[in-house]
């Protein structure tokens, strides 16, 4: 693969901003002209094709998560979705409580406060004042415990969660486990099965370098059927092209959270997108990801007046590097990054850079000398 003409990003940038949102591959770019000049030209009547591509991307993520089927497979339109459906879809009794980090992205925090109505706790647990966030977490649990909600990696300032113990501690305490994986799948290998994961979600424009509006959804069987389903359409009965039959089941699979046309487009954009990821393997993109981030906190470490806020620690480490200004707003920092051509983000009282796996040094190092020049 030729990253350079796959990654043809203009020279006038710097794009450190994939934790927001990520420019598309060349492939993917291509994919979607095609398909646009298809509709223009041809309308649906290729559409068993459109249905191949769509069981292709569904085989693509039963790789990337390592799920038993494709059954385990649902696309929707985001996580803040996926997270709703599997909030408002347990059978909560009054007393229940769920446990989540404390800095959390508002998809993973408001979704389970619109519980407290209903006599739902929410129990938030400071996970960056220790050096066991996990410990922290585990500790909140009870006998009323139902589910923790995790974000993989936290959005602000990168603390990546080691999951396999999270969810060794679920299994054995029989407790949901859910993990919005927006800062981490396309980051870092997961196996939902390893981790013994009940819920899986993230959407595709981050890490996945594929467009918005279109999220993957993995749920377990036995997890899944405890769901019960709020949203209704023709997509998501068993028999879906059996339109005339007045007779009706739900999907067994995780279709059941589709419930309606699918975005086609998006489809054939993320099938083109995680092509990639087959392509040059998870371990290799994780590593240069993993070596990007350790050098840009080794610069940052020499920069006079910056502290960085992600953890030092690797084992902590994805795709996220924030650091603080001790003496300097960084909102105008920021704002004179953009303008000089840095794509980054202010997030966490902070400065956020996100590298991807083909972000040269060469682009690090004009972003790290541009923030001196503005400091």
């Amino acid at each position: 693969m030729d990253i350079d003409k796959e990654f043809p990003l203009d020279k006038d940038i710097c794009y450190l901003n994939h934790a927001a949102v990520s420019p598309w591959p060349q492939r993917t770019h291509d994919r979607v002209v095609a398909f646009a000049h298809e509709n223009l030209t041809r309308g649906a009547q290729h559409y068993p094709q459109w249905l191949e591509v769509e069981s292709n991307l569904r085989q693509q993520c039963r790789d990337l998560l390592n799920a038993e089927s494709v059954d385990d497979i649902g696309l929707v339109k985001n996580t803040s979705e996926a997270l709703s459906m599997v909030a408002h879809g347990i059978d909560w009794q009054a007393g229940d409580n769920v446990v989540i980090p404390e800095h959390e992205f508002p998809s993973n925090r408001v979704v389970w406060e619109s519980l407290v109505k209903d006599g739902v706790e929410i129990r938030q647990v400071d996970t960056r004042s220790t050096s066991e966030p996990e410990k922290a977490l585990m500790e909140q649990f009870d006998s009323k415990t139902r589910l923790l909600s995790v974000s993989s990696v936290q959005y602000d300032i990168g603390l990546r969660l080691n999951l396999v113990d999270l969810g060794a501690f679920c299994h054995q305490k029989e407790v949901l486990f859910c993990v919005d994986a927006i800062q981490s799948l396309g980051v870092l290998p997961l196996d939902v099965q390893t981790i013994k994961a009940d819920f899986v979600m993230a959407d595709g424009h981050k890490w996945l370098l594929g467009p918005e509006g279109l999220a993957i959804f993995y749920s377990r069987p036995s997890a899944r059927n405890q769901l019960k389903l709020n949203e209704f359409g023709w997509h998501m009965l068993e028999n879906l092209y059996d339109f005339d039959n007045q007779e009706w089941s739900i999907a067994k699979s995780a279709r059941r959270f589709e419930c309606g046309s699918p975005n086609m487009l998006g489809i054939y954009a993320l099938d083109a997108s995680l092509s990639i990821f087959s392509e040059i393997g998870m371990q290799s993109i994780s590593r240069n990801i993993i070596n990007n981030t350790s050098y840009i906190i080794d610069k940052l470490d020499n920069i006079a007046g910056i502290k960085v806020q992600t953890p030092y620690q690797q084992e902590h480490h994805a795709g996220i590097v924030n650091f603080k200004l001790l003496q300097t707003d960084p909102v105008p920092v920021h704002e004179s990054l953009m303008q000089h051509g840095v794509i980054c983000a202010l997030r966490g009282g902070g400065l956020r850079f996100s590298p991807h796996f083909y972000t040269p040094r060469t682009v690090i190092d004009k972003a790290l000398s541009i923030l001196e020049d503005i400091l």
